[in-house]
């Protein structure tokens, strides 16, 4: 095994819900990493997340049940503490179009900083991906559109039970 092989990575994100999008770096990031791990970050300047946290780690095991170097975990701070902690060396981290690219940069700037032992990788989301983002996947659930094309099984059935809930008057 390769020195590069025998690493960790984490990968971080609100995943509200997963896509296939979030899926296709995975999948990549494992032909890199010996072990990924997906960590659902404890973000509240996000408006209206749809999943709890806890719903969200659920729904990415029930994802990712196949793929045996895949753990997923929770974490509320920084995610530079949660690498310190669990000797991970490496963050991967997405990009979907050049407006991604700034933010990303100005947030592994601030992670070398605060952790120079990790490094930032950046992975191209696939062609035919790269417009599919969480609250888009939403939005067009909630207007009816098809979101099977752009995100797991799991999640399409999922959305469907919160709606048939939400139909029949129950609060979210």
């Amino acid at each position: 095994m390769s020195p590069s092989r025998a690493l960790k990575a984490v990968y971080p994100g609100s995943f509200d819900p997963i896509t296939n999008g979030h899926l296709d770096i995975l999948d990549r990031a494992l032909t890199l990493f010996s072990e990924v791990i997906i960590v659902v970050a404890g973000n509240d300047r996000k408006e209206g997340p749809l999943f709890s946290p806890d719903e969200r780690v659920e729904l990415i095991r029930e994802v990712t049940l196949n793929r045996p170097c895949v753990r997923v975990d929770r974490w509320p701070g920084l995610i530079m503490d949660y690498a310190r902690e669990h000797k991970i060396s490496a963050v991967i981290r997405g990009l979907r179009a050049a407006s991604d690219f700034e933010y990303e940069f100005m947030m592994a700037s601030m992670n070398k900083e605060l952790n120079p032992d990790v490094e930032t990788v950046f992975m191209m989301t696939a062609q035919n991906l790269y417009f599919v983002s969480s609250s888009m996947i939403k939005e067009l659930f909630w207007y009816k559109g098809d979101i099977s094309p752009y995100v797991p099984a799991q999640v399409v059935s999922r959305l469907k039970k919160i709606k048939k809930l939400k139909e029949k008057g129950h609060a979210l």
